[in-house]
């Protein structure tokens, strides 16, 4: 545990000093305002034992983060179903891109770009009102952290509301193909919302435990979904989990993992480790330029890669 220690703060103390830190985004103004000198790091075992770094306990706006959580929420009301509205595929296109819904029938790629993403919040408002849905995925998220002080950002998901026009666009676009079948308002008002989450790497990695420990919450020993499920939300972190820079990202972490516009990476090693790096200068695909360079640091030093035979010295 203490050459993880050794092997954490070295990372921190590198990015803390990299100078060449990405493009903060600015097209959404809250996130313009982050530091970029800003770098965290949270390693969590499947124990529970924390491997904290830099900025770790700083929360940030954990953005496209969220997608993986209700992702989780609508395969537990919908299950396999929700497969025929998205696809399961790389897009090979920029997380906010329309080019592909027209030929393909409002049909997203994936979970994980940003149509996609919203015809998954269309699918959990069901039943229910937005604040009813937004509500749900914080107590949700809130519960796998173990952790009651994680909030919405109300001033971030004011912001995408007022620039969010290209997901306007996408989300009216797969409305006219009967792909989202609430008021667009109310649709987009849960994303939004979802992904104006605050969190900090130390609770990001705490809330992903179930991803690296077959589907189970390892403080409560609940099963958050099936261990197969787990493994195919993982799967899809790996190919779809970076938009059109998901095979860069696998070729040198060799991680499942998640980016978000505020510069958060969840990462998992399956069972092994719960990971959230961050940093929010980008690269110019949208991703953690930093929080990148250091979960491939990680991977080099532990051998966590999925495509490596498993350590026994960190597990």
């Amino acid at each position: 545990m203490l050459e993880l220690d050794r092997i954490v703060a070295a990372i921190a103390a590198e990015m803390k000093a990299a100078p060449d830190r990405g493009k903060v985004a600015d097209y959404i103004p809250p996130l313009a305002c982050v530091p970029p000198s800003k770098f965290g790091i949270a390693v969590v075992l499947a124990d529970g034992t924390c491997h904290l770094g830099g900025d770790a306990e700083e929360p940030f706006s954990i953005q496209s983060i969220s997608k993986v959580f209700a992702l989780t929420l609508a395969l537990g009301e919908l299950g396999d179903e929700l497969w025929r509205r998205v696809g399961r595929e790389p897009s090979g296109s920029a997380f906010n891109s329309i080019v592909q819904l027209e030929s393909e029938s409002g049909i997203p790629r994936n979970p994980f770009i940003n149509a996609g993403a919203i015809v998954v919040a269309d699918i959990l408002l069901g039943r229910f009102r937005p604040n009813e849905v937004i509500g749900n995925l914080l107590r949700f998220v809130r519960n796998l952290a173990g952790d009651e002080s994680i909030a919405i950002d109300e001033a971030v998901a004011h912001a995408e509301h007022q620039t969010g026009f290209r997901n306007f666009a996408l989300a009216y676009y797969m409305r006219s193909f009967g792909n989202i079948r609430h008021a667009v308002e109310d649709t987009l008002s849960v994303y939004f919302h979802q992904c104006a989450l605050a969190m900090s790497c130390h609770q990001l990695a705490l809330a992903g435990r179930y991803l690296a420990n077959d589907g189970r919450n390892p403080s409560t020993g609940q099963n958050v979904v099936t261990s197969q499920r787990a493994r195919r939300i993982n799967a899809l972190m790996m190919s779809c989990g970076h938009y059109d820079n998901s095979g860069e990202f696998a070729f040198r972490t060799g991680l499942p993992g998640k980016s978000g516009v505020g510069g958060g990476i969840l990462a998992v090693a399956p069972g092994i480790a719960s990971i959230t790096v961050w940093s929010p200068g980008l690269n110019e695909k949208g991703n953690s330029q930093l929080g990148s360079l250091a979960l491939e640091r990680l991977t080099q030093a532990t051998g966590w890669s999925v495509f490596e035979p498993r350590p026994d010295n960190y597990a």
